[in-house]
């Protein structure tokens, strides 16, 4: 993944540490108070409506910050567009050409979010309960991860394209505005949204699902399935799984089931794109090993990291279950991505996920891991989602001579993103090939590749490989101070803390700290996950 960094857009004043607390949102207040809670004071009062004597709500300020941020939005897209169709002419590299293939994408989903957000918002002067609270939240937090992957992948590659700063900007005081006025300190209200039974399976095509696979499928509603055998056998409906995605509904909402795809077992060497449109699509294989996806693309003249990816998923709802999913380019390849995941709400569960460096793109939305294999070496897990790792198990392998491995590389940029990785009785190990070396390469938990960089390891056994620091920096002191990396009740030779980083970001929480980055928490999971049939533990194991 390209990292460039620039400070400008992400050093926020302290101020901001002591930002203050709106007791009415609804009451006028002028815009140089409204504009203390932001990261971007100066800027934001450039832009909002009123003076000292003529005030506004906070409400007000902030829906008319989200609604300019739609109008930045869209001209910002139409550039990229133009962009693209000028150069279509061969005067680019193709990784360049992949770069803006990439913003269009984002700069698309963008658009959406933010409309999404408008109507969420048109005439609601009050606080916001989940779970529209923290979907809110995570779409404008999606703004600013979004921008950020097409910056990077513009720079890479020498393109410029005016006004980005702005749209950082904008988007980060469209962001605070809304946590203070309608989601006010971040606040989780958790319930339960009924007991609602999903129906049961009634479908003749079962039959040709193992039975591993039916006991699960039992408690999950389905629309429909279809069943992908590449040897084309008498019960299946296609030979690809390319081509069975491509027959998926668009915009299913989920009250009627799932799209379900069985993938039979056999080694696809397929590259899956699941559209943003292709929600509540399910894809079931035989199991780790037996239904292989594998790619071997990498970041470089063609790819960019982004668009590396073996399998990608943007649908709202997916659930992959029994999969490998693998990318192998090999260390000396450098980034190579085996799963890209922007999907909100979306579950993976007992998939292996097989790569080196960059393997997990765990880009943005809300995502949760549950009982998968995910191998890799440097900042194999990466990315802005809110996302839970659940008993799973995360094995560092053998780098390149010379490199360490980094197990996260989590890329939070804004103190309002509701965005981190939380492990939660997971088990960090050796992958065969590294543990047959004897543990000898450096590994760290993680490192800052953003200023608010969010990682915590609870309840988790840490084997022998983790460097006794714990953690490792980017570079210099950068996000030092500003970043969140915390541990809870971990247990395992690797998890002793006497010799851990003392970075004024480093935590050893206490229960009550670690309870914010659970399931029903930290990813609202209560309220939906139940949909999906997988097991999940809502608080501590």
């Amino acid at each position: 993944m390209a990292r460039t960094l620039i400070l400008s857009l992400h050093l926020i004043s302290i101020s901001l540490l002591f930002a203050p607390s709106f007791a009415d949102p609804s009451s006028p207040i002028p815009p140089s108070v409204a504009c203390r809670s932001t990261p971007y004071p100066q800027f934001c009062k450039s832009i909002l409506p009123g003076t000292q004597n003529s005030s506004h709500s906070l409400y007000d300020y902030g829906l008319f910050c989200i609604l300019r941020s739609l109008s930045n939005a869209q001209k910002f897209y139409e550039v990229i567009q133009r962009y693209l169709t000028n150069t279509n002419n061969g005067s680019l590299s193709p990784a360049a050409m992949s770069a803006l293939e990439d913003c269009v994408l984002l700069s698309g989903l963008n658009l959406e979010y933010l409309n999404s957000a408008i109507k969420g918002l048109n005439n609601t002067n009050s606080t916001l309960l989940d779970p529209n609270a923290d979907t809110l939240q995570t779409l404008l937090s999606a703004l600013l991860t979004n921008l950020q992957t097409c910056t990077d992948g513009l720079v890479a590659n020498n393109i410029t394209i005016p006004s980005i700063s702005d749209c950082t900007k904008l988007y980060s005081v469209s962001l605070a505005l809304y946590t203070n006025a309608w989601n006010p300190g971040g606040m989780r209200h958790l319930f339960h949204n009924g007991s609602v039974s999903p129906g049961v399976l009634n479908n003749p095509n079962l039959k040709s699902i193992r039975p591993g696979g039916r006991r699960l499928l039992q408690t999950v509603m389905v629309y429909d399935i279809v069943v992908v055998d590449q040897n084309g056998g008498s019960n299946s409906n296609y030979n690809t799984i390319a081509a069975a995605v491509a027959a998926a509904p668009k915009y299913l909402d989920g009250t009627k089931g799932y799209f379900l795809i069985y993938v039979m077992a056999g080694v696809y060497n397929e590259y899956i794109s699941i559209a943003p449109s292709q929600s509540y699509l399910m894809i079931v294989g035989d199991g780790i090993g037996q239904t292989v996806i594998t790619g071997n693309r990498n970041a470089g003249p063609t790819w960019s990291t982004f668009s590396s990816a073996t399998f990608a998923v943007g649908g709202q709802g997916f659930v992959g279950i029994g999969l490998t999913i693998q990318n192998t380019a090999g260390a000396i390849n450098g980034q190579a991505v085996a799963l890209r995941n922007t999907a909100d709400l979306s579950v993976f569960y007992q998939c292996s996920i097989e790569g080196y460096q960059d393997t997990l793109y765990a880009h943005s939305m809300r995502q949760f891991y549950r009982d998968c294999n995910i191998y890799g070496t440097v900042d194999f897990i990466f990315g802005n989602a809110a996302a839970v790792f659940q008993h799973c198990n995360i094995y560092a392998q053998v780098p390149l001579r010379g490199q360490g491995n980094t197990i996260t590389a989590q890329s939070r940029s804004d103190p309002n993103q509701n965005t981190g990785f939380s492990f939660q009785g997971c088990q960090f190990k050796a992958g065969p090939d590294l543990a047959a070396i004897g543990n000898v390469v450096p590994t760290f938990l993680g490192r800052p590749w953003m200023l608010y960089s969010r990682v915590v390891v609870m309840q988790s056994f840490l084997d022998s490989l983790i460097n006794p620091a714990g953690w490792s920096i980017w570079y210099g002191t950068y996000g030092l101070g500003t970043l969140y990396y915390a541990e809870y009740a971990n247990w395992g030779p690797g998890s002793w803390t006497g010799n851990r980083v003392t970075w004024p970001g480093y935590h050893l929480i206490s229960s009550n700290d670690a309870s914010n980055f659970t399931v029903s928490a930290f990813i609202i999971g209560d309220i939906w996950l139940w949909q999906t049939g997988v097991p999940y533990n809502s608080g501590f194991l």
